[in-house]
């Protein structure tokens, strides 16, 4: 499997995994999840991977995260899961997967721990 970065161009923590994948020789796919959303079955697989529940992953500082009432307890990981498909800037990011694991490039340097 070749290694992905799930990458928003606009986010700095994104470039700056982005430069340490490029940095390490790393060959890579770039998914841009903001034009490309990912789908239910692909967010749960990342859930899983990273040992994550829903909320764990979701970017709460992000107006849309207050709009959508995002911040209720009594959400399942379905609904959660649903609310970031249908706005994937309610994913935190960088998500780097290669065949060593998953992680979230918060800080950018995490990627190093499955290079």
């Amino acid at each position: 499997m070749s290694t992905i970065i799930y990458h928003n161009p606009r986010c700095s923590k994104s470039r700056t995994t982005l430069a340490i994948l490029e940095q390490k020789n790393v060959d890579f796919e770039i998914i841009k999840y903001l034009e490309n959303p990912l789908t239910s079955s692909e967010l749960k697989q990342l859930l899983t991977d990273l040992n994550l529940e829903a909320r764990s992953l979701m970017r709460k500082g992000e107006p849309e995260y207050k709009e959508q009432g995002l911040d209720h307890k009594a959400l399942t990981e379905n609904q959660l899961v649903s609310a970031m498909v249908k706005t994937p800037k309610l994913i935190e990011r960088p998500i780097v997967r290669t065949n060593k694991g998953v992680v979230i490039g918060r800080p950018p340097e995490n990627v190093l721990s499955i290079l």
